[in-house]
């Protein structure tokens, strides 16, 4: 990444991000006014808040497309301000969109779509990420670790192969530290970090619903648990198989012209047996898995409902469990380890801040979404079929093009809706469609940072570790480069 100097005034670019803040306020506060009071008067009358998306045009977008375009373009040009108010910088755009928001569809809706996002997507998020950080967190491989070239490529393969059977957040928290220690020697460590994030922070979780939320949704919504396992094994293989014979290459001709200076291969170190400190928090790791299928698969009918909004039994208790495994692995695990392992929070609340306003400004591009044809962006639901029958290769890219910058979980059921929604139809009759559909979401959140959860915390991690990681269109260069047009290839085999 390229580090332009910083002007000891930089702060002064705040006035100008709160001009364009409240230019994109006033902007959304012209919109729909009268279908809004509607809106506002059903939930006056006692009806439940909805937010229909056929109200909103595509300007209500536009604040996520403010803090997108800010964790692109401040870290590049402002490094020291994204450093030290990046928090400051995601506030003033979640308000962009809040603001306008209550004032236009009244504040009972506003309230309600808030507490909805922050109770039962953002708490549960966060929380299943702190857990997974803290408890991957305390595993350390002490010993000799030499990142070369076929070390690297098999570690990645394992990587790939783990992310389906624990998620993949816990592969990529487990794994990234012994690959960052395995190569701090390296000169060239970027292309490193960015094959992992492509494989086992992404394409790697496409075999099991444990390996990425939308595939979780899907067995929620009645897809048998192996049936990715079995029709996404060959797309998988393909394009996994396609990326580490790249990283292969590509690492091995960066390490003959630089293999970096290693205190065991210049002799100066003996060879240790590579051993795990920290062991409990593998069990620990496997208790997350039971606590996030708990919620899953238990279903009570119990929950505690907050102005309209139901928090269910099963969740409560995820979440407290989460909770619980995040407090045993801090109190069994050596602080000298974590030490040692290069632990700090610093990642973790990163992440929070920044997607907590993400969370937020994404409502209404969902909303447009799941309003399917009679949206502000119909075009794209309408592009997937064609004379009436789904189209799988429009399907794929649809599908992959929003869950690389929205959340691919509700992207997967939108497009899982627009394919009819009926399980036992798509996993036969449409098993191509399904296919499509369950890759796309999970292959191209590798597309961008915000792609995938472990996306943005492999990059935090890596450059805590002092890995001078690409911005967010640097990184996109490398997916657009590499990834999509293997996804192209892809296509061309499975999917036409």
């Amino acid at each position: 990444m390229i580090n332009f100097p910083t002007p000891r005034r930089s702060p002064s670019l705040f006035p100008a991000l709160f001009a364009a803040a409240l230019a994109v306020g006033g902007l959304l506060l012209g919109t729909h006014g009268a279908l809004a009071a509607e809106v506002a008067a059903d939930v006056a009358h006692g009806g439940v808040p909805h937010l229909d998306g056929r109200l909103l045009s595509a300007v209500w977008v536009v604040p996520f497309a403010g803090i997108l375009l800010s964790i692109a373009l401040f870290p590049l040009l402002a490094p020291m301000v994204w450093h030290h108010h990046f928090g400051k910088i995601s506030a003033i755009w979640a308000l962009a969109f809040l603001v306008p928001f209550a004032a236009t569809f009244g504040l009972e809706l506003a309230t309600y779509e808030l507490l909805h996002t922050v109770l039962l997507e953002y708490i549960p998020f966060i929380v299943l990420l702190t857990a997974l950080f803290t408890v991957a967190g305390g595993v350390r491989l002490a010993g000799s670790l030499v990142g070369t070239p076929l070390a690297n490529t098999v570690g990645l393969a394992l990587g790939t192969i783990l992310a389906s059977l624990m998620g993949t957040t816990g592969a990529s928290m487990l794994l990234i530290r012994p690959l960052l220690r395995a190569n701090e020697h390296r000169r060239h460590k970027v292309h490193t970090v960015v094959f992992f994030i492509f494989l086992v922070s992404n394409v790697g979780g496409s075999l099991t619903p444990l390996g990425d939320p939308p595939l979780f949704l899907g067995f929620l919504k009645g897809v048998d648990f192996f049936w990715p396992t079995i029709h996404l094994f060959g797309p998988m293989v393909f394009l996994s198989a396609m990326l580490l014979a790249i990283y292969f290459v590509l690492d091995l001709y960066l390490h003959t012209r630089d293999p970096g200076k290693h205190p065991l291969i210049e002799g100066v170190h003996e060879r240790e047996p590579i051993r795990i400190e920290g062991s409990v928090n593998l069990l620990l790791l496997l208790a997350i898995v039971g606590a996030v299928l708990l919620s899953g698969v238990w279903h009570p009918g119990i929950g505690i409902t907050l102005y309209h909004v139901t928090v269910q039994l099963e969740t409560i208790v995820s979440n407290l469990l989460l909770l619980g495994i995040t407090g045993l692995s801090l109190a069994l695990t050596s602080k000298q380890s974590r030490r040692l392992n290069g632990f700090s929070w610093g990642p973790i609340l990163e992440v929070a801040k920044l997607f907590a306003a993400i969370f937020l400004t994404i409502i209404p591009a969902i909303a447009i979404l799941k309003a399917g044809t009679d949206g502000a962006l119909g075009a794209i639901i309408s592009a997937v079929n064609e004379g009436g029958k789904p189209n799988p290769a429009a399907y794929f890219w649809a599908t992959g093009i929003l869950s690389s910058f929205l959340d691919n979980a509700p992207t997967y059921l939108i497009f899982f809706n627009t394919a009819g929604g009926d399980a036992k139809v798509l996993m036969t009759d449409l098993s191509l469609t399904l296919t499509a559909i369950s890759a796309g979401a999970v292959f191209m959140g590798a597309n961008s940072y915000i792609g995938n959860a472990p996306n943005f915390m492999v990059k935090a991690i890596a450059e805590e570790r002092g890995v001078a990681m690409p911005s967010f269109f640097g990184y996109m260069a490398w997916s657009v480069g590499i990834l999509v047009p293997l996804l192209g290839l892809t296509t061309l085999v499975f999917f036409l």
